[in-house]
């Protein structure tokens, strides 16, 4: 799991649109994120590369969540 916080820090720290929707992401409660994830991989459909679905199914997780948002304030 702390690959995956690092991974994702790393992306959001070259890309500032992308810091942007993972603060307010991770600043969601458990039940919303998830709707939040869920909505953004039906968006995505067949274009999300298994990585980046591996990276949502990853924020589903509280203790990822809450590190990855103490990670890119």
């Amino acid at each position: 799991m702390e690959f995956a916080v690092d991974a994702i820090a790393e992306v959001a720290a070259r890309d500032e649109s992308i810091a942007r929707v993972l603060r307010e992401i991770c600043s969601l409660d458990a039940a919303t994120r998830a709707s939040a994830l869920d909505f953004v991989k039906a968006y995505l459909g067949e274009r999300a590369t298994p990585d980046v679905l591996d990276c949502l199914d990853a924020l589903r997780e509280d203790d990822l969540a809450r590190r990855l948002a103490e990670r890119i304030r």
